[in-house]
């Protein structure tokens, strides 16, 4: 199996790095989403109120995180293993999850949806750039500089999950929001696995944009009784990661990386 060599990087990894750049994310998302004045339940009555509640503080927190990202200089840890898993089955569970996108997709009532509308909940295609770079990039590969890789994967879940908490300071509903933080915590094992099986995020920021996409997609309209089956195989593809992502874990090498003599 071939492994990536360590390069040096501008700044070392630190957990609190991570942590403060996964907590600042976060208030930037919120603080420009409760600015906008529209409550998290009413982003879908409109195309106006979609890219202003959410498309706007996606866009900047992803030019932001562009930045951080680069002046850190953890593009590459961030993005890639080094070495892919050496159990590569467990791709199964995310393939399942990209079947229940495809559910939701296949279940939606595009004739609900107008151009102004598609054109606008495209945007939310840049959650899985932003929540996989913060969450499963530069988070994961602080916790990498100190933790085993079991800790690694159970914290950038949690963070994961526990971050949907901020939608009910948006409006949301609190019953729902943590069945939302929950379904979260299965969501990023089955794209941890993905990542740990592919050795890069990109297949991780793509599976998990489109999934979000199709949850959104599927609200708009009528859907079809296809998307519940869809919901039902996302959750089951979850709980089979739980049981499979130790296969993921086992013999990772991914700690740490060095800091460049000229840092």
């Amino acid at each position: 199996m071939t492994e990536l060599q360590p390069v040096p990087l501008k700044h070392r990894p630190r957990i609190w790095i991570g942590l403060a750049i996964w907590v600042g994310y976060l208030v930037v998302v919120g603080v420009i989403q409760a600015v906008s004045g529209i409550p998290y339940d009413s982003w879908g009555d409109s195309a106006g109120n979609l890219f202003l509640g959410a498309g706007v503080s996606l866009i900047i927190a992803s030019v932001l995180l562009v930045i951080t990202t680069t002046l850190l200089g953890w593009w590459r840890p961030a993005m890639r293993e080094r070495a892919h898993s050496r159990h590569r089955w467990p791709l199964f569970v995310p393939i399942l999850a990209a079947i229940a996108l495809v559910m939701n997709l296949a279940g939606t009532d595009w004739a609900a949806y107008s151009g102004a509308f598609f054109a606008a909940s495209c945007v939310l295609l840049l959650v899985g750039f932003t929540e996989e770079l913060v969450s499963r990039g530069i988070l994961l590969t602080a916790l990498r500089s100190r933790l085993g890789e079991g800790w690694v994967w159970f914290i950038t879940s949690a963070l994961f999950g526990l971050s949907h908490l901020m939608n009910v300071l948006l409006g949301a509903p609190l019953t729902g929001t943590v069945g939302q933080v929950l379904a979260a915590f299965l969501g990023g094992t089955i794209f941890y696995i993905l990542r740990r099986t592919t050795g890069t995020l990109i297949w991780s920021m793509v599976l998990h944009g489109l999934w979000d996409f199709s949850v959104f997609a599927a609200g708009v309209g009528h859907a079809g009784d296809i998307t519940a089956i869809g919901n039902v195989v996302y959750l089951t593809a979850g709980i089979l990661g739980l049981l499979s992502v130790v296969f993921v874990i086992r013999g990772a090498n991914e700690r740490g990386e060095p800091r460049s003599p000229l840092a």
